[in-house]
């Protein structure tokens, strides 16, 4: 692993579950010191109260400056102006961010430090912080997300990929795409907390009650219930199968009338990450039931390494990083194939987690990715 190096790194909000930035930042930061950067944002805000919360947050955040959260990570919350569309917004979070972060740095001691970018929207500021280094992660194609000005963030992106020293890609997708703009770009796909998942194997990981009320076969799926997320799909399964159930754990940002009312669906809300391997242990089978569009077909989701590594048996629709896993999992192309691969896990006997499915993903743990990310890092400085 490198060591001894100050890395900016420009993400998603620190206190949000624990994405593959979060896993990332987190080993590099036993051998070195980290400037987590919360979101600058890739979407126009809106006058919702969600939205209106996250401002007055953010203000709050940033008027108490950088905060301590480990002895080698410090976290930070810029101010910035969320509409990448607009030039003179454009100019005013250059330099307002730059201003802020470089004395933010001055304070913690940072010198040339390596800038980590996940967010592209940060591609105005990164670059100008005296780094060693610049480092583009993509791990989603940003632009598709509802409520982004497409445009201008495929503009600024454009502009980072252009000046990082590698780009660094999570699916095969995003490699095809960004490596037309930069030939130093390498494929990395995710990891996975084998440790943390494979609890569900464990006889002395405890199911929580309310899914002991929940009578079996469950098919469970943990993550954010957006709109790439094919809820018709999920009524489809339970229309046709009304005596299995269906509990979907997660936040909710879309639409849900689809599936509410139906009694075999319960949508069971957020869980803390800790308690994710007690949820999976009481899954007969997990399912990613993602729409297929251009979002999805760039993705690579960690829950299907997370459902793995808490051996369960997993049906995905598909979308190309699922095929990569296929001798680990089942792909439905449709919902009728989506069904049948549920139908033959249900009748196989070998339902729930299982030892020898997380053992697999052994070879897909973040530590591993983390020395892959550092191998590249060092031959680059080289």
């Amino acid at each position: 692993m490198i060591e001894g190096q100050d890395i900016i790194c420009f993400c998603n909000d620190w206190d949000g579950d624990p994405l593959s930035k979060k896993h990332i930042m987190s080993r590099f930061a036993k051998r070195n010191r980290v400037l987590w950067v919360n979101s600058v944002g890739v979407r126009n805000p809106t006058a919702s109260v969600y939205d209106l919360k996250r401002i007055v947050q953010k203000i709050r955040a940033f008027s108490a400056g950088h905060r301590k959260v480990s002895d080698s990570i410090n976290v930070f919350t810029p101010l910035v102006i969320p509409f990448h569309g607009n030039p003179v917004a454009r100019w005013v979070n250059r330099k307002a961010l730059r201003w802020s972060l470089l004395r933010t740095c001055r304070r913690l001691g940072f010198t040339n430090p390596i800038t980590w970018v996940f967010i592209p929207a940060s591609a105005e500021v990164a670059g100008t912080l005296n780094e060693r280094m610049l480092v583009y992660h993509c791990v989603d194609e940003y632009s598709e997300f509802t409520g982004t000005d497409k445009t201008a963030l495929l503009n600024l992106e454009r502009h980072l990929i252009e000046k990082s020293d590698c780009v660094i890609v999570c699916s095969d997708r995003l490699f095809q795409s960004k490596r037309k703009y930069n030939d130093k770009t390498f494929l990395v796909t995710h990891g996975v907390d084998v440790e943390h998942f494979g609890k569900a194997c464990d006889p002395h990981t405890a199911i929580p009650a309310e899914m002991k009320s929940i009578k079996k076969p469950i098919v469970g799926f943990f993550g954010l219930i957006a709109d790439w997320v094919d809820l018709a799909l999920i009524r489809f399964l339970a229309d046709s199968r009304p005596d299995w159930n269906f509990a979907l754990l997660g936040k909710i940002t879309t639409d849900t009338k689809i599936v509410e009312g139906v009694s075999n669906v319960h949508l069971l809300g957020s869980k803390p990450y800790p308690q994710l391997p007690g949820y999976a242990k009481s899954f007969d089978a997990a399912i990613l039931p993602f729409a297929i569009n251009e979002l999805t077909l760039n993705s690579n989701p960690l829950k299907l390494r997370e459902y793995l590594a808490a051996g369960l048996p997993v049906v995905s629709t598909a979308i190309p990083e699922a095929a990569r896993l296929q001798g680990a999992l089942r792909v439905g192309r449709n919902y009728e194939e989506f069904l049948a691969h549920l139908d033959s896990i249900m009748g196989s006997g070998k339902t729930g987690p299982q030892p020898s499915i997380s053992l697999e993903m052994e070879k897909e743990s973040w530590d591993h990715k983390v020395e892959e990310l550092s191998r590249i890092v060092t031959t680059i400085a080289a």
